[in-house]
């Protein structure tokens, strides 16, 4: 099974960056991951919020694949412990799936059609967080949750 994580926006921050690529790795200590940052429409400043959508909307339906299972990440999504996070992960690996793909939507969210094909709609926290913020959080709950799966004591119970 494959890991990808899907972020509409800009570039990892510098300051962040580094904590996002070393959680990476030691997530691919467990599943190949990796990140695709899905940069805005040119003139997203100058486009009605619905425009928008709908054009980042495209750009990510366009580059998903029919096998995979795409994870939403929205506030208004379902809530997860990391204990159940690793039962969804190992819930999919045991189901063979190819690609589990992770996507943080843009500044305004994502277009219907997005939300429509995702399989599942999760929450971090009832709280919005910037994009960066995000994309570390991401990262370290999946290598949390993939040593809960293994065991290691990365996770205190």
């Amino acid at each position: 099974m494959k890991i990808q994580l899907w972020s509409v926006g800009k570039p990892h921050d510098r300051q962040l960056s580094a904590s996002i690529e070393e959680f990476t790795v030691r997530l691919r200590k467990y599943y190949p991951a990796e990140w695709f940052i899905i940069a805005p429409p040119k003139h997203a400043a100058s486009l009605q919020i619905a425009d928008l959508k709908k054009q980042e909307g495209e750009l990510v339906l366009n580059q998903l694949q029919a096998t995979d299972f795409l994870v939403l990440l929205d506030e208004k999504g379902k809530m997860l412990s990391s204990i159940d996070l690793a039962a969804f992960i190992e819930q999919r690996a045991t189901e063979s799936t190819k690609r589990i793909v992770f996507l943080i939507g843009g500044a305004f969210g994502v277009d219907e059609p997005v939300r429509k094909r995702a399989q599942m709609v999760w929450s971090l926290s009832k709280l919005v967080f910037p994009h960066m913020l995000v994309r570390l959080i991401l990262a370290e709950q999946l290598y949390r949750a993939c040593s809960i799966i293994r065991g290691e004591k990365y996770h205190h119970i």
